[in-house]
């Protein structure tokens, strides 16, 4: 895979990543004891906080839900971003600049994402455009804007709520406007904000309303202007160009707002423009999110599977029986012949989702934001709770290009819709859609049945995945294997919740374990869990080397030598709250806590040392048994020095 980030580069970004900072921003985090956080979990509803963040080793666990990682996996989750991508947006807040691996140029060659600050210098002039837009809005001059607004029952806090701004119908106003900010004309140029003409530059948007275009995160990658004058020979809609920043096959307008209530709700609603956005999040449907001047894609289907969660999580531990994947993707068109050709191109895109995906058409052709002037919210609620499976719409819309009282209209009618049924990728649902598309040409069930084979032959679906990890490292296979499940350590076992103490104080203060806590073997942990936890601390250099490396480097060190069912734990682990963590006193409770997980190891060892004492006859084989008598010896002798504090 070409491009993938150098791994120190990734590094300095978790280092220098504030995790309690990145955190804050979406969770009220209040104190939780020394050097740990807790607030709300924003994945899931819950009354009392659950969700631990403990900045000392850069981690996060919510003990609801159960999801946990990183900084970059908390940026990855909350706003749905692959692994490289939470990469960049945090490597751009705290100021490194990402060096690249590129493959087929020697094994190694680096090539910059874009010179130093460039990035953050066109995110700041589309902050500063923003402003200057909303300002004019309340402008003598934007009279035409408001009025446009105002028409379409939208008022000033509306506006204000969704960053509607105006710009002037001056050729250079924004320009001298961000020229006196200090950007150059070469950003400006860059940022997609100015246009270069024969006599120099000139600002993109004049006379418009304009409406700021956010990527996933909540920066403003770009603008949709709307046409407000009639002299203006431009387009109805004009939208910033491909930039840097801006690539309109990756943007839904409305996604920054919409985002938490699709995760939570797991249903988006794809509509057609701006003020449909407005319209249907006025209206309660806060899931609603637009394309921004081109047709809903395969790269708009990426983000909404992620906000979905439409996808099996390969990280952590999964301790219940699987993880249900799906949701709702709906899409409202107009009841016209376009809106129905926009519907039959979704179908398309609808492969590419696990969720169920349905349509949703306003007969009398009506986009959500009329029928909210014209009905009201309900109206536009109503519209989206009347729904129709894409299948259906699909198949029916087929259906009425041909005269079904015909037998020649029934038999084109079902050689037409026969491949929209065997393009179904869900196998389960292509014999029930078959069944109903019988009924609705008027045909013999079997004939149909047999007409849906033969195309499903002639067309055979992709193969069905029914789970993939999410892209939870960076370069992660899209077809990688289901993690297998692992039996959850019973809370009851009190030999399980002090293996489990021990290996929280080690993951969090390395720095106050005992030496001896290095000399465990593999059998050491007796429960399942905890033994594969124990394994990764071992193999990242145990709790000597986690001193060296300091708490969050140590932590990251054994997640990556962790099975991958196991990681989870980990991060769970080093984040929950110990029962002691005053700074005067955590030393000595961390010691204790390993010093007794030793003893009980050693008093185990005892146990079985007398149980194979008995079963030997001392007459029988004297050397054995006088063998057997020294293990005995030496591991009470091992447990003695150890109560009596001579291991440091």
């Amino acid at each position: 895979m070409a491009g993938l980030i150098r791994r120190e580069d990734v590094d300095a970004v978790r280092d220098r990543a504030r995790i309690d900072e990145i955190v804050s921003a979406h969770v009220t985090l209040k104190s939780a004891g020394v050097g740990s956080l807790k607030g709300l979990c924003p994945f899931h509803d819950e009354r009392s906080p659950s969700f631990h963040v403990r900045p000392g080793v850069g981690r996060w666990h919510c003990f609801g839900c159960g999801e946990g990682g990183d900084v970059i996996s908390f940026v990855q989750k909350i706003d749905g971003l692959t692994f490289t991508e939470a990469v960049e947006y945090l490597a751009d807040r705290v100021g490194i600049q990402l060096r690249y691996e590129e493959s087929g140029h020697g094994g190694g060659a680096l090539r910059p994402r874009e010179e130093p600050g460039r990035r953050q210098r066109l995110l700041e002039a589309h902050r500063v455009a923003a402003q200057y837009f909303t300002e004019q809005l309340v402008g003598p001059g934007a009279g035409a804007a408001r009025a446009f607004l105002a028409e379409r029952s939208f008022d000033r806090s509306d506006a204000e709520h969704f960053g509607v701004g105006y710009a002037p119908t001056g050729w250079d106003s924004l320009q001298r406007h961000l020229q006196g900010r200090g950007f150059t004309q070469a950003e400006l140029v860059a940022s997609g904000l100015m246009s270069q003409g024969q006599r120099g530059i000139y600002d993109r948007f004049r006379g418009r309303l304009v409406w700021p275009i956010r990527d996933v995160t909540g920066e403003i990658v770009g603008f949709g202007a709307r046409r407000l004058y009639d002299e203006d020979q431009g387009p109805k809609y004009l939208n910033t160009p491909e930039t840097s920043l801006y690539k309109k096959s990756n943007v839904l307008y409305g996604i920054d707002l919409a985002k938490r209530e699709i995760a939570k709700q797991k249903r988006v609603v794809v509509v057609e423009g701006y003020t449909d956005v407005m319209a249907a999040h006025l209206s309660g449907v806060t899931t609603a999110v637009a394309t921004c001047g081109t047709a809903f894609g395969t790269e708009h289907a990426r983000i909404v599977r992620r906000l979905l969660g439409d996808t099996t999580a390969g990280g952590g531990m999964q301790l219940a029986s699987g993880t249900s994947v799906g949701g709702e993707v709906i899409f409202t068109f107009d009841g016209d012949a376009a809106g129905q050709k926009a519907a039959v191109r979704a179908f398309g895109e609808d492969q590419r989702f696990y969720a169920q995906t349905f349509v949703s058409v306003e007969r009398s052709g009506m986009d959500p934001c009329e029928l909210r002037m014209a009905r009201g919210p309900d109206a536009v609620r109503a519209l989206v709770d009347g729904r129709q499976p894409l299948f259906e719409f699909v198949i029916r819309t087929t259906l009425a290009g041909f005269d079904l009282d015909t037998a020649e209209g029934r038999v084109g009618a079902l050689r037409a819709a026969a491949p929209i049924v065997a393009g179904i990728r869900d196998a389960a649902l292509r014999p029930e859609y078959a069944r109903l598309l019988a009924g609705w040409i008027g045909m013999d069930a079997d004939r149909v049945r047999r007409e849906v084979a033969s195309a499903s032959r002639r067309t055979t679906p992709g193969p069905v995945r029914t789970s993939r990890p999410d892209d939870a490292r960076q370069g992660a296979a899209d077809d990688a294997p289901v993690v297998p499940a692992m039996p959850a350590p019973d809370p009851r076992d009190p030999v399980a919740r002090r293996e489990r103490l021990a290996l929280v104080a080690v993951l969090q203060y390395p720095q106050h374990v005992p030496p001896v806590f290095d000399t465990l073997d593999e059998d050491a942990f007796s429960v399942p869990a905890w033994r594969a936890v124990h394994a990764a601390v071992r193999a990242a250099g145990g709790a000597r080397e986690g001193a060296v490396l300091g708490a969050g480097r140590w932590v990251e060190a054994v997640v990556e030598q962790a099975a991958e069912p196991v990681r989870g734990l980990v991060t769970e682990l080093a984040v929950a709250p110990l029962p002691e963590d005053r700074e005067s006193v955590v030393g000595g409770y961390v010691a204790g806590v390993v010093r007794g997980l030793v003893d009980l190891g050693l008093t185990r060892r005892i146990a079985d040392a007398k149980s194979r004492l008995q079963r030997l006859d001392p007459s029988a084989d004297v050397a054995a048994y006088q063998e057997a008598f020294a293990r005995l010896l030496a591991v009470e002798a091992e447990r003695r020095t150890l109560r009596e504090g001579e291991i440091a």
